[in-house]
């Protein structure tokens, strides 16, 4: 059986053609031609059964022939916010792994021990779409520009909202027990610190906000596997 494959297309009702990248790709890499079926996605819960219309240089236009809306796959709005590594590779995978894994929303925060105070959120964008293909998500990820720490947590957020972190002398409890305690709440909000923690002022600021001071476990975790071990949990506890 031939391999239907996956395209990203925002706005696909409403546009006949791929998109420039998504059409590169359909005709330089995939040869793709005339009459060839592909599978359409909007990020916004729909899949599309589409046919090849014509296929020259460097446009690809198609016709719908089925929409195919989809069920969530989890519930609740499922949101981590993370310091980013000084390392944006380690970002880039994270990013990748999170959004298989699956996430609503993902965003950055610029905190006191920060190491890098900016993000290239194109490329970080193409990752995010290409993960989402891989996966076979019906809904992208929503990716936010980087924010202070300050101003991340004064925004007002719905459902409940956690700070990890490792200072022993802020009591702390297990972010996967609190997860499932509060699970048929659907939405979560999980904040992760640069390679050298929030600053202890920072972690007691969320406190006051409303965060509830959590751990991962007994393991130290780098940035990015503590982001992805919070994406886990979010899922496993859903």
């Amino acid at each position: 059986m031939k391999e239907i494959h996956s395209f990203y297309v925002p706005d696909a009702l409403t546009v006949t053609e791929l998109p420039s990248d998504e059409a590169m790709h359909a005709l330089r890499v995939l040869r793709m031609k005339e009459g060839d079926e592909m599978m359409l996605m909007d990020g916004q819960g729909n899949y599309y059964r589409a046919e090849v219309t014509l296929a020259q240089s460097k446009h690809c236009f198609y016709e719908i022939k089925e929409q195919l809306p989809q069920e969530r796959q989890w519930k609740g709005h499922l949101h981590l916010a993370i310091a980013p590594t000084k390392m944006m590779e380690r970002m880039e995978w994270m990013t990748e792994k999170a959004v298989e894994v699956g996430l609503d929303e993902l965003s950055f925060l610029n905190c006191q021990f920060s190491e890098r105070h900016q993000v290239k959120i194109l490329r970080l964008q193409k990752i995010m779409i290409s993960a989402v293909k891989q996966s076979h998500k019906a809904w992208i990820t929503q990716l936010n520009e980087m924010v202070s720490f300050d101003a991340f947590i004064r925004q007002p957020r719905e459902g409940r909202k956690y700070i990890a972190h490792c200072y022993e002398e802020v009591p702390r409890t297990y972010l996967f027990d609190e997860l499932r305690q509060s699970a048929d709440t659907g939405d979560a909000t999980v904040l992760i610190g640069p390679e050298g923690d929030f600053s202890i002022e920072e972690v007691r600021q969320a406190v006051a906000a409303g965060y509830i001071s959590v751990h991962l476990g007994k393991s130290r975790l780098r940035t990015e596997t503590a982001g992805l071990s919070a994406v886990m949990m979010m899922q496993l506890a859903g």
